[in-house]
């Protein structure tokens, strides 16, 4: 082991459970679910009496993933139960054998329904004569439609893991590890074993372990669905904590021999050439947003679904476009409110209200947090097409984001009297004004942030060095191995980030067709070396002389070419030894 990796695990009290987790080793660990036996009966009896059932989930990665899971072992269940069926009608000498579930989906569509189980979803489950109803990823705070589901005689099981905004809805089962109406023992235990931290498409796992554990799923093969749960994990930026860290770790290694054509050919559109956190997050994630973003999710559950590489490769493409057209319409959107939004902007929390695409409000949020350092909301003008049935015709409708301890749930609960509608997590919140509540929503969301006197928030989007090194000596093809076994990264499980001390830049060179990224050649005090890269680097960077002396904030990465493995830095920072003194003299 390097020195560096030692040094980093001791810093970051990593175990060896941690290092190379064991699947499942608590056994039934996810039974720690409210009413997860209660989910599991209901969805049992539904599959014995052959009843059609329904999955609903959601337009976003998660609950894409969510959904294909949920079907995938539905439809396994239902599978092993026909052949114990035909088996016993075989030994019994019956002539007609029990009926066997049809397992279908509904995903809401993000311009029509909003984001959770829309009316729409009584109207398709009536007319399809479902008889359950599974969420994956939604279904907690639709109290209204699954009592209307109720009285239609169509029972509901909701699997999910966003806050629970109201009363709990009278479904059959609500599994969700945020439930707060359990005794305090059982969360501190959901809380231990990291089962709070689970996403919408871990909770839905949870519910294929007691599958498996019911004897309808043969015991490992619920292992093939890990690549979704993985994804669908990191793109939600779950923590990975202990039970995350085990579903992403075996995800990982189970999406490097995916059985899925849709996923293989998402990866060859998006140019993926090694497997890594940071491959999901901007490559894979993005296009299988794109479709609940620009069009309809549908097409990333069917891509995900796909059955040969023809339809995939079809499908895989259109998100592809569909991702290139989202980058578009946010990037336009962004320049139009930094132009037109001043006042906006230096108010504490950012709230601004115009006509965008609705499918990449949330990103817009996401890129004024990064930029101004402050939470941000961004509201677009839609058509409320009356869905709630209150005669309203026009709504804004748009996204938060959040950081540090600002918590957007316990925001949208505090300004309720001024939202129409809302819900969602710490850091990511969906919301509904009446247009004649705008102001209100503003000067409401601002004074409750002032009166919570958080301080210094801005300490939260810095990206601080884990280790500070004066010697690349363990810059080396073992580091990179060593590094390699803490993936994937995300939340509570960074990428490491390296400050390198006093490096002697021995070249540095323009690179690229406009000639602003840079490639430079630093070495320490012994003459070993690396390669540092940075994407359109600042002009100041890109002036460094040869033969100064600098400091470089750097993620240590894989470069392979012809065949040669050698480490790389990706550039965070790059300052000269002497302006990094005089700023600290000052």
């Amino acid at each position: 082991m390097t020195k560096v990796f030692r040094d980093l695990v001791v810093k970051r009290g990593l175990t060896p459970e941690f290092l190379e987790p064991k699947y499942f080793s608590d056994g039934d660990v996810f039974e720690l679910l409210p009413d997860i036996k209660k989910a599991i009966s209901e969805i049992k009896k539904a599959l014995k009496a052959g009843k059609k059932i329904m999955v609903y989930g959601d337009y976003d990665v998660d609950g894409v993933t969510a959904t294909t899971v949920m079907v995938g072992a539905l439809k396994m269940a239902a599978e092993k139960i026909a052949k114990a069926d035909e088996a016993e009608k075989i030994e019994t000498k019956k002539t007609k054998a029990k009926k066997t579930s049809e397992i279908i989906t509904m995903l809401p569509d993000r311009f029509i329904d909003g984001y959770g189980m829309s009316e729409r979803c009584i109207e398709r489950a009536k007319k399809e004569k479902v008889g359950l109803v599974v969420t994956v990823d939604c279904g907690s705070n639709n109290s209204k439609v699954i009592s209307k589901l109720k009285e239609a005689k169509i029972k509901t099981v909701v699997t999910d893991h966003h806050e629970i905004m109201g009363e709990l809805p009278e479904a059959e089962a609500v599994v969700n590890p945020k439930r707060v109406d359990i005794p305090l023992k059982e969360q501190e235990k959901i809380h231990e074993e990291g089962l709070i931290d689970l996403a919408g498409v871990g909770v839905a796992f949870m519910v294929v372990r007691g599958l498996v554990k019911e004897g309808l799923i043969e015991d490992g093969q619920e292992k093939w669905l890990l690549d979704l749960v993985m994804i669908g994990t990191l793109c939600d930026s779950m923590k990975l904590s202990k039970m995350n860290r085990v579903l992403t770790f075996y995800g990982l290694k189970v999406l490097e021999k995916t059985r899925r054509p849709g996923l293989r050919e998402l990866l060859r559109v998006a140019k993926v050439s090694r497997l890594s956190s940071e491959a999901i997050g901007y490559q894979i994630g993005p296009r299988l947003n794109a479709g609940g973003r620009m069009e309809s999710a549908e097409i990333s559950l069917k891509l995900l679904g796909a059955k040969n590489r023809a339809e995939a490769a079809v499908l895989a493409e259109e998100l592809d476009e569909l991702n290139s057209n989202r980058r578009k319409e946010q990037n336009e959107a962004i320049a139009e409110i930094v132009r037109e939004n001043g006042d906006a902007l230096r108010k504490p929390v950012i709230i601004v209200a115009g006509k965008w695409h609705e499918g990449v409000l949330g990103i817009i949020a996401g890129r004024l947090v990064e930029r101004y350092h402050k939470p941000a909301f961004v509201l677009s003008l839609v058509s409320n097409k009356d869905e709630d049935g209150d005669g309203i015709s026009d709504i804004y409708k748009g996204s938060g984001r959040s950081f540090g301890d600002f918590n957007l749930a316990e925001a949208i609960k505090a300004c309720s009297d001024v939202i129409y509608s809302g819900g969602g997590h710490a850091e990511a919140c969906g919301v509904k004004i009446l247009p004649a509540r705008i102001v209100d929503f503003i000067d409401a969301m601002n004074m409750y942030y002032q009166g919570l006197m958080l301080e210094d928030q801005s300490k939260y989007l810095k990206v601080s060095p884990e280790m500070s090194v004066t010697s690349l000596e363990d810059f080396s093809v073992e580091l990179l191995n060593e590094l390699s076994s803490l993936e994937p990264y995300g939340e509570g499980n960074s990428e490491p980030i390296f400050k390198l001390i006093e490096m002697l830049v021995v070249k540095n060179r323009r690179v690229g067709k406009e000639g602003n990224h840079l490639r430079m050649t630093v070495e320490d005090s012994d003459r070993n070396q690396i390669i540092l890269v940075a994407f359109s680097a600042p002009e100041k960077w890109l002036r460094i002389q040869e033969g100064t002396s600098v400091n470089a904030v750097v993620k240590i990465l894989k470069n392979e070419w012809n065949g040669r493995v050698t480490p790389e830095g990706r550039v965070i920072d790059l300052s000269v030894v002497e302006d990094d003194e005089l700023s600290e003299d000052f």
